[in-house]
């Protein structure tokens, strides 16, 4: 597996019993790159996801991420990453400032630090007035700018969101991926997944999932071309078409 390739899969399925989430799948992302890891619900987007963040071993196949084994090193694989869950996952009954320094004691970080990023996290997003409320009392796209913020807290290179736009109007999907940007252009390797196909437009690369498999993988662009058509939805509506 090349070191160059921020992550390298292979091979890698996941089963439950008789059913197959995850099948065979093969692909890599490059270091910085905005990768988009889309499908329908149900794809197996998530199973995939958490395999490669080390919280579900997979059934057969490889992978490494940040240059580690996904099934051998999985501690490290977490240490190295950041990670936002599809359910939020900050602490409601927590203020914004609490759950700040608690996610920078987990991730190993000084009290110093944790004071200083806490107010930098707070400025960056505006949130002086709010930052001593509960997080429960906020709107759900301000819980997942402060939640994908908190992701960053140890400044991780691999950044994994899994369907973080969820449920959010689009005013704030926009703003949401404007903070993604701006990480990607610090460098860091952005691996999304959605089931927006029009927010496979703001990726590099996207591959499309249907039912355990990746059915296309490439530029939103080239994608377009190769199935003729205008726009991601409908490179996926084809796709869904060609294997029924």
């Amino acid at each position: 597996m090349k070191a160059a390739n921020a992550i390298q899969v292979k091979n890698l399925t996941k089963t439950f019993g008789e059913f197959t989430a995850v099948n065979n799948i093969s692909f890599h992302v490059g270091k910085g790159e905005v990768f988009g890891f889309l499908g329908a619900n149900g794809a197996g987007k998530t199973t995939a996801m958490k395999m490669l963040i080390g919280i579900l071993k997979p059934t057969s196949g490889k992978a490494q991420v940040a240059n580690y084994d996904i099934t051998s090193h999985a501690n490290d694989v977490k240490k190295n990453i950041g990670y936002m869950s599809q359910r939020f996952s900050l602490y409601n009954d927590l203020t914004i400032k609490e759950n700040i320094t608690f996610f920078g004691g987990i991730y190993g970080l000084k009290k110093a630090t944790i004071k200083t990023k806490t107010q930098a996290l707070i400025n960056d997003l505006g949130l002086h007035d709010e930052a001593n409320k509960l997080v429960g009392s906020l709107p759900l796209g301000w819980k997942q700018k402060v939640a994908f913020s908190v992701s960053l807290l140890h400044d991780p290179q691999i950044i994994f969101l899994d369907e973080p736009t969820g449920g959010v109007d689009p005013i704030t999907r926009r703003q949401f991926w404007e903070m993604i940007y701006r990480e990607a252009h610090k460098g860091k390797t952005i691996f999304v997944t959605t089931h927006y196909m029009d927010e496979a437009e703001y990726c590099d690369r996207v591959s499309i999932m249907v039912e355990g498999k990746i059915e296309a993988l490439d530029s939103p662009k080239n994608l377009k071309t190769q199935y003729k058509v205008d726009s991601m939805n409908q490179v996926f509506l084809k796709l869904a078409r060609n294997i029924e």
